[in-house]
């Protein structure tokens, strides 16, 4: 697995057809769209990072009990840029990129004043996201590429900037029952002090000529201070519940004096990121309606988060669902030196490896102000999770663990920020690459798995029957590779009730190991939008 997760992918621009084992439901009728690194060398160049590869896209559509597949490298300029001058000439997360010495001092001093203030790459690897009707990739940062979900073409460029101040952005939005989208933000550079961000794109936001981006209508939530003016708190995700934006405040952090002259100290942008192995972590709820937050302090102890599970609200609390680490390892373990030792050499080398653990945070809304020093606020009888009142009115939170060694969480989103029972997600046992699947029963604290000796499954998505009323009346669908050439790639189709195989559409082409993806029905699977750099 060491060996094929770091090799070049390659593109199937046209729809092939899969061969079919096994009965995939005919009311399954739609696109999976998927997104992650798959070119990690060009020419004689190569990325030091496995989140440094550039875009590689896969959709598989699912229609009448069949399955086609095509890929597309992400168009962007970044990739044009390195593809036409055969070789990495764009700066990205852990690999920074210097002028060639032979260039003549104007091109080298143009490089320079460029990167005092970082312009970041577009190479939006991460997910697929919907803003409108309007599908993009996207990754952390402030531009986002649009794309054709039944073509997989890139379609133009959007700059949250433009829209929006911000220079960094979360590549997991959240959204509601009526269509709308919301996202977070950092803000580094603008008016007025560094800061958070919530916005929101309403669900009818997509022009109907389809000439201007969902984000022109783009509205702001609320804004929130940094705990520390120079170093905010990195995140890749939060919480939302029918109410509240649940924020966690880590001590995982951006050095922004660091990552201003990163160029000139000759380090990536990753290395900007520090973690603070005494700080404490923070919880920010805040009112979706009204943008403010809830003015208690509520805090655990030092933990890193890249993914929410689920958040929802009862009996006057609200409960969070996070995958947690000990610590900020877990970056350096996909440095693609490292990716490619062998198992036995990997094991022994990550051997201190902090494993994702699945744990639950409940915080009551209403608290007694006399509520004596060392009470226990929560008042739920289906969770251990504790918030223990202090001397100076803060809220000490201490978790209920639910699960250890799960990665790249999914729920039927028809029960996201609602109260619900199950989650899917990858086993994560000896190594971060995924090897299981695995449904956990938050009521009864068990597990079953779906599991292929040197099998390699994505993140498991789960699409819900029509008219489903259990909330696992539906199907897992999860893309599987192999590093044996006798086991062809295949689309894996579970019963998510069960977890039991129902079909396999083996994939006569190269398919790469991805990181995240959007289930798009049939219906709302549309053309391209022409919105080019706006």
């Amino acid at each position: 697995m060491q060996t094929i997760i770091a090799e070049n992918g390659s593109e199937t621009p046209e729809p092939v057809k899969a061969q079919v084992k096994g009965s995939i439901p005919a009311w399954l009728q739609g696109t999976l769209v998927r997104n992650g690194p798959g070119l990690f060398s060009v020419g004689d160049s190569e990325y030091n990072h496995w989140f440094d590869g550039m875009s590689l896209l896969h959709s598989f559509t699912f229609s009448d009990g069949e399955v086609t597949y095509r890929s597309k490298f992400l168009k962007s300029d970044t990739y044009k840029r390195n593809i036409e001058a055969n070789k990495i000439v764009v700066s990205e997360f852990g690999t920074m990129i210097y002028p060639d010495p032979c260039q003549n001092i104007f091109s080298r001093m143009s490089t320079h004043l460029r990167n005092i203030i970082p312009d970041f790459t577009d190479n939006n690897l991460i997910n697929i996201v919907r803003y409108g009707d309007d599908y993009y990739a996207s990754s952390e940062i402030n531009y986002m590429n649009q794309i054709d979900p039944a073509t997989l073409e890139t379609v133009g460029r959007v700059n949250y900037r433009n829209h929006i101040t911000l220079n960094l952005a979360t590549a997991h939005p959240h959204y509601d029952s009526e269509g709308n989208t919301y996202n977070m933000g950092t803000t580094l550079l603008g008016l007025g002090a560094p800061k958070h961000i919530v916005f929101k794109v309403p669900a009818d936001a997509s022009d109907k000529e389809r000439k201007k981006p969902a984000l022109r209508k783009v509205q702001l939530i609320c804004s929130l201070p940094f705990r520390s003016t120079l170093f905010p708190s990195y995140f890749h995700s939060f919480g939302m519940t029918e109410n509240y934006i649940v924020f966690v405040e880590q001590p995982f952090k951006l050095d922004i004096v660091k990552l201003s002259t990163a160029y000139f100290r000759g380090v990536s942008w990753g290395n900007c990121l520090r973690f603070d192995k005494d700080e404490v972590t923070v919880f920010h709820v805040i009112n979706k309606q009204t943008g403010r937050s809830i003015t208690r302090r509520f805090y655990t102890d030092t933990l890193v988060v890249f993914h929410h599970i689920n958040a929802y609200e009862t009996d006057g609390h609200v409960v969070f669902d996070l995958i947690c680490y000990k610590d900020s390892n877990l970056y350096d373990m996909f440095y693609i030196k490292n990716i490619k030792q062998d198992t036995k050499s990997f094991i022994q080398s990550n051997k201190d490896y902090s494993p994702p653990c699945c744990q639950r945070f409940a915080l009551p809304l209403s608290i007694d102000e006399h509520s004596p020093k060392g009470t226990n606020l929560v008042t739920l009888s289906d969770t251990s999770a504790k918030a223990v009142m202090q001397a100076d009115g803060s809220v000490y939170c201490q978790p209920d663990t639910l699960f250890v060694g799960l990665e790249l969480p999914g729920i039927n989103y028809n029960f996201n920020a609602r109260k619900y029972r199950y989650f899917y997600g990858s086993r994560l046992e000896w190594s971060p690459h995924p090897n299981k699947i695995a449904k956990f029963d938050i009521v009864s604290r068990t597990h079953i798995e779906w599991h292929q000796e040197n099998c390699y499954p994505s993140e498991p998505v789960f699409v819900a029957s029509p008219g489903a009323v259990d909330e696992d009346d539906g199907v897992i669908l999860s893309s599987v590779v192999s590093p044996d050439p006798h086991i062809s790639p295949f689309m894996l189709v579970l019963n998510a009730r069960t977890m039991e195989e129902l079909a396999r559409a083996s994939i006569p082409a190269h398919v790469h190991i991805d990181l995240h993806g959007l289930f798009i029905p049939a219906k709302r699977v549309s053309g391209p939008r022409s919105c080019t750099n706006q």
